[in-house]
């Protein structure tokens, strides 16, 4: 009898390694918790996009069905783009109706505050503290369909002190008032006369100015789109590199 074929030597079959997916319901976590999707795989953007849309939620939690931008989650945002060596720029999208004053004062102050270029854009609304956050950029857009609403800084429910309380308002409206015309190029007292103008709203004092009323007040740089402000801060970023990195 012949001796039987030995069989060639097979190589083991080692399983394909699959990359991780996102479960749908981890994605809509993360949207409805930062307002962020997951970007396309295979594209590496320079840029970070911040979203400011909502209510502001400052130390009060506001009510669930309220959609919000809660600035605990803001401001390690900003920080991780301070200290990420592969962001170099931060684009800014309002839509907001504004909210708590301090927490939009600190996020305010936190993206001026950035030495990488910022670019801000309002679409919808950048009502209330929506106007510091919108101009603490190095550049701001307004969309031409977009409105901002100024008026004064004011309290709600039960008031203890009032003549504490309104000298504390008082400052705090000084403060707005100071940060925003800083940072724009709207006067002082034009910025005053817009917060107290009386007939415009029904039922408030203050002024609505849509797209291109508030960059002929100098409160905003240009009327633009999305496009047209990624752009800029594209420009804006090879700027700061061509100074060496120097914001």
């Amino acid at each position: 009898m012949g001796t039987p074929p030995i069989a060639p030597p097979t190589q083991p079959i080692i399983p394909t390694k699959r990359k991780a997916r996102t479960s749908p319901s981890k994605k809509a976590a993360v949207i409805k918790e930062f307002g962020e999707t997951t970007i396309p795989t295979g594209f590496k953007s320079n840029i970070h996009c911040m979203t400011i849309v909502g209510q502001i939620e400052g130390h009060m939690v506001l009510p669930p069905q309220n959609k919000t931008t809660k600035y605990e989650h803001v401001i390690p945002q900003i920080v991780a783009v301070e200290q990420n060596p592969e962001v170099e720029g931060m684009l800014v999208v309002l839509n907001t109706v504004g909210g708590d004053v301090e927490a939009g004062l600190a996020i305010a102050e936190a993206i001026k505050g950035l030495s990488k270029p910022t670019v801000s854009i309002v679409i919808g609304g950048g009502h209330s503290i929506g106007v510091p956050i919108a101009v603490a950029s190095d550049y701001s857009f307004i969309a031409p369909s977009a409105t901002m609403t100024i008026h004064p800084v004011r309290l709600t429910g039960l008031v203890i002190g009032v003549p504490a309380t309104m000298d504390y308002l008082e400052r705090m409206q000084d403060r707005v008032i100071q940060f925003v015309t800083e940072n724009s190029n709207i006067s002082e007292q034009d910025f005053r006369n817009l917060m107290f103008k009386v007939g415009e709203l029904s039922q408030d004092i203050g002024t609505v100015l849509v797209g291109k009323k508030a960059v002929e007040y100098g409160l905003i740089n240009e009327v633009g789109t999305m496009s047209q402000a990624i752009r800029k801060l594209s420009q804006l970023i090879e700027e700061n590199k061509f100074q060496g990195g120097i914001h």
